[in-house]
């Protein structure tokens, strides 16, 4: 019978909070992930049912919670703007996802951590 090395329970204490913080971090990456590829989607519809519209044609654009009258030609640019800040935003998320993943693989296998699932 091959038994492991006993681990104190001061240290157990410590490897479970640090293990909680990792999936914590990962959960909070991965729902703003979530929001922001979300909005980003929104963007994309609102600038297809806009692209093939007049320039000319009147449109409305909620801004700081007012709801203000444009035309087409107003509004588009600045939606585009704000949807490729979006997918910026959104590439930088998703390598902090990725970095933090690794980071926590590391540990775990540092640490000698295996993950049961009930």
């Amino acid at each position: 019978m091959a038994s492991q090395p006993q681990v104190s329970s001061k240290k157990q204490q410590e490897l479970q909070a640090q293990y909680t913080n990792y999936k914590n971090t990962l959960q909070q990456l991965a729902q703003k992930i979530g929001e922001i590829e979300q909005e980003a989607e929104e963007h994309k519809l609102v600038i297809d049912t806009l692209e093939p519209l007049p320039r000319e044609r009147t449109c409305f654009r909620m801004v700081n919670g007012v709801l203000v009258e444009r035309t087409v030609d107003d509004v588009l640019p600045s939606l585009k703007t704000n949807a490729d800040g979006l997918r910026q935003v959104l590439e930088e998320m998703l390598k902090q996802y990725k970095s933090k993943q690794t980071e926590m693989d590391n540990w775990k296998k540092k640490n000698n951590i295996q993950v049961v699932q009930p």
